[in-house]
């Protein structure tokens, strides 16, 4: 995994501007800690900071393909591509000549040979830039699920980009930080509207987009979407093709040339991608897979089921590793190590926005920054509940018959991220939430692609499926990437391989829950593979801290911010909500939610000097 960044000016020489192409370059050093590269020309300037995973000598970035001496294409990529080696193959029978053993030649290659067609053809994750020399044109290209993010930003001549908003902050031409109406409706409502990056004048790729920028202009266009199609299997014949589809991306993801690990939670997703990581090594002789887990200190001990949680991880977590015997290792983290300035600082550094998840974020960077140590890779069991149909709310009636998100309609779920309780009233009447939100909604529904006839249950079911793999996944696939980015370690998600996601959206939701629960395709699939507990266990979201200290604190740092009497947050935010809280016992339901996401935003309005433009 890597950082990207570049500027494709036609009224400039970028070859006058290095040291702005550097500076935007050197934002992406968590990202890429191993190497730096930096090419430039007469109207591009690409930059790059290499996390090194495959050929570590020969894959040094930006790479330049030439023909006679003369460059005929540039790229700077982030990102792994799982089948080069059957690309590979291909481009050497068709005349190419490769020069190094690494994807990123192969990407490049693809390139020159199919043109932006090579999109189509690329199984994995990554977010790439290719300059054509002879063209004097720009391909941005984003993988099929969002796992890798881009941002870009139009210039009066041309385009800035990068892996994140930083990179695109640090060029003088960039615009200003400024969030409008819109840029504060998206930040706060937990739609993740596609495209939309929050800075005004700034954009996301879109997942499975290309885009073309070139001296007539910009261009956009989609190389892949969901689509649905009649499933014809039979369930033991779904089961099956789940399983070897599993056992096909899990033996892919396992290529690396440094070391490779696996989060382990004690959930059905971890447990799974961990048993089979550990029998595809067992059979290639590679030894034992190393595993990771999180936890409090004190947290089994002391644990009270919630809303979202039954049960702690840990007992299951144990239970796996004493089934399949990986080289497992367990992070203990306590409140001190959640509040830590530091922790909290880089945090907001590597999102770049006030989107936060409290504590859940500090201890995902914790767990990234403890692993980074011992492994450079991680296998992650993301977004299987997105895939597979795991999350409560996809099992209630009330939720699923909603008008809305299911997310946003989730007893337990902390509506506009903990700051819609803070918000000053006259802004809230302005911004008018609910309204983005169901227009955000009729959007996305508009999208989904449905069979002629299809009605009733297995309609609606198509419909949260499909808003759960194109905005609720993409939540958090952003903070799964910028958290394990931030330490440098790169973190690959088998569940998101474009053909599980294609053959499950379509298996009928009669068959995704077949056994009366959660994930029943997975279940069955992996049956073989995990003690009988974890099988049994019921969905548990990912751990957040239960220890009273850490919301002391909260209201701790709180109050010593409304004391020192400048908060740059005060022109959002009604302070006298915050005292509120404050006031009530340390208890009170909701109010940690609140105290996170109210620190988090003034320092992101102090730190990023942010414009709030209404």
């Amino acid at each position: 995994m890597c950082g990207i960044s570049g500027w494709v000016d036609f009224e400039r020489d970028l070859r006058q501007e290095r040291g702005t192409a550097q500076a935007m370059a050197d934002t992406m050093a968590c990202r890429g800690p191993d190497d730096e590269g930096l090419w430039l020309a007469r109207h591009a300037a690409l930059g790059h900071r290499r996390l090194a995973i495959i050929d570590i000598e020969g894959g040094r970035q930006p790479m330049v393909v030439d023909e006679d001496g003369r460059p005929l294409a540039v790229l700077t990529y982030s990102g792994e591509v799982y089948n080069f080696g059957e690309l590979r193959a291909e481009l050497a029978a068709r005349g190419h000549r490769f020069r190094t053993r690494s994807d990123t030649e192969v990407v490049v290659r693809a390139y020159l040979e199919w043109g932006e067609e090579l999109a189509a053809r690329l199984n994995g994750m990554f977010a790439f830039a290719i300059w054509d020399v002879r063209r004097e044109e720009l391909l941005l290209v984003r993988d099929r699920m969002g796992i890798k993010p881009l941002y870009y930003q139009p210039t009066p001549a041309g385009v800035l980009f990068g892996s994140e908003p930083k990179a695109i902050l640090a060029n003088p031409l960039a615009l200003p930080p400024v969030v409008d109406a819109d840029g504060l409706r998206e930040l706060l409502t937990f739609v993740k509207t596609p495209e939309h990056a929050i800075y005004r004048g700034m954009h996301e790729v879109r997942p499975g987009q290309l885009v073309r920028v070139s001296r007539e202009g910009l261009s956009r266009r989609r190389y892949w979407r969901l689509e649905s199609h009649e499933h014809t299997d039979d369930l033991d014949t779904t089961v099956r093709t789940v399983r070897g589809l599993l056992d096909d991306i899990i033996e892919r993801q396992l290529i690396s040339d440094v070391p490779l690990c696996s989060l382990l939670s004690g959930g059905l997703d971890s447990s799974a991608v961990t048993a089979l990581a550990a029998r595809a090594l067992e059979e290639h002789g590679a030894g034992r897979i190393r595993s990771f887990a999180v936890d409090f200190a004190g947290y089994s001990e002391n644990f009270e089921p919630d809303e979202m949680r039954d049960t702690p991880d840990m007992p299951y977590v144990h239970d796996v590793v004493r089934h399949i015997a990986p080289d497992h290792s367990d992070i203990v983290l306590d409140s001190a190590d959640l509040m830590d300035p530091a922790v909290r600082a880089a945090i907001l550094r590597a999102r770049d926005l006030p989107t936060g998840i409290g504590d859940m974020d500090a201890s995902l960077y914790l767990l990234f920054k403890a692993i980074r140590g011992h492994s450079t890779v991680a296998l992650s069991g993301e977004s299987a509940d997105e895939v597979f149909g795991g999350y409560r709310w996809f099992h209630d009636p009330e939720t699923v018959g909603a008008d809305t998100f299911p997310w946003l309609a989730t007893p337990g779920i902390t509506r506009y991220g903990g700051l819609g309780t803070l918000i000053d009233e006259s802004l809230l009447r302005k911004l008018d939430l609910p309204a983005y939100t169901a227009e955000s909604y009729r959007q996305a529904l508009a999208e989904v692609p449905r069979l002629p006839g299809e009605s009733g249950p297995e309609r609606r079911m198509r419909e949260i499926g499909y808003l759960h793999l194109t905005r609720f996944v993409q939540i958090l696939l952003d903070r799964k990437d910028r958290m394990s980015m931030a330490v440098g370690l790169e973190v690959r998600v088998p569940f998101c391989d474009h053909r599980l996601v294609e053959y499950v959206f379509n298996a009928p939701w009669s068959m995704k829950t077949f056994d009366g629960r959660e994930k029943s395709l997975l279940r069955a699939a992996s049956a073989d593979l995990l003690p009988r507990s974890v099988l049994e266990r019921r969905k548990s979201p990912y751990p957040s801290t239960q220890d009273p200290a850490y919301g002391q604190a909260l209201r701790a740092e709180a109050a010593r911010l409304l004391d020192q009497g400048d908060v740059a947050a005060a022109p959002l935010i009604d302070l006298e909500k915050v005292r509120a809280i404050l006031d009530r016992p340390a208890d009170a339901g909701g109010s940690r939610a609140s105290l996170e996401r109210f620190l988090q935003l003034n320092a992101w309005l102090e730190d990023y000097g942010v414009q709030i433009g209404l």
